[in-house]
């Protein structure tokens, strides 16, 4: 068995029983408890397990969903990469819908002062950031704000998105699978989301390498309603292999 299906197998059987043992996994798997261990570290760099004593606990168990100022303290250099190669694929003097999120978070700091655009975003952290930008116009979906996230949901801000017609939507994701597609714990940033892809030409997502892989309850979006995926080098081989294919969107590492 390869790495990759060990890890598979590890997170799998984490999810349906709660936790996994060091000592039962390398019995079971025919390993030493060393390589168990390596495999639980690598779970836990992607985000997908917690180490705990003798084991390790699904990430849901220990924080159902992260708020936004947990994520914002990982993976942040390469939550920083990604931002600054999504900075090439912002339109000149055009529309940008700019999903709440820490990574897309990174990408509305890293905007450069004379920036022309005009942006529309669910979140108010965001939009703080961007209204300091001389010639960036900023509008601010309503709704109901998300504590957890600091994302405005709810009727009002799909409503609004139900006009709209944007150059490029840039979208964030709690999970990024070749068979799932996109998808979030909540439903009601889903159904804001969906919104956001339909309101958009371009669409382009900006995930970390610990998000694919990962499915959550609520998808918003195919794999091939996507024009590209931004992610990072930390990605393996065997996901960037699954991603890259013919009728799907183009993927880049930064």
């Amino acid at each position: 068995m390869y790495a990759q299906e060990r890890q598979q197998h590890i997170a799998r059987q984490a999810r349906t029983a709660g936790r996994v043992e060091v000592v039962a996994l390398a019995h079971e798997l025919g390993v030493t408890t060393e390589t168990v261990r390596r495999d639980l570290t690598a779970l836990e760099r992607r985000g997908t397990l917690r180490r705990v004593h003798g084991g390790a606990l699904p990430v849901e168990r220990v924080e159902l969903e992260p708020a936004v100022t947990t994520r914002a303290t990982r993976l942040s250099d390469q939550k920083h990469r990604i931002a600054v190669r999504a900075l090439d694929e912002l339109p000149h003097d055009g529309t940008l819908i700019l999903d709440s999120g820490t990574t897309t978070g990174a990408l509305a700091a890293l905007l450069p002062h004379d920036a022309r655009l005009t942006v529309i975003t669910n979140s108010y952290a965001h939009a703080a950031v961007l209204s300091a930008l001389p010639d960036v116009s900023v509008l601010v979906l309503g709704g109901h704000v998300r504590q957890r996230t600091g994302a405005t949901v709810g009727r009002w801000a799909r409503e609004a998105l139900e006009g709209v017609c944007a150059d490029v939507a840039l979208l964030g994701t709690n999970g990024l699978d070749i068979a799932r597609g996109l998808t979030t714990p909540d439903q009601a940033e889903a159904d804001v989301k969906e919104s956001m892809v339909r309101a958009a030409r371009r669409r382009i997502v900006l995930a970390d390498s610990s998000k694919v892989g990962e499915v959550h309850l609520h998808r918003f979006a195919r794999l091939d309603d996507l024009d590209l995926v931004i992610t990072d080098e930390d990605l393996d081989e065997d996901h960037l292999a699954e991603l890259r294919t013919d009728d799907g969107p183009e993927v880049v590492l930064a």
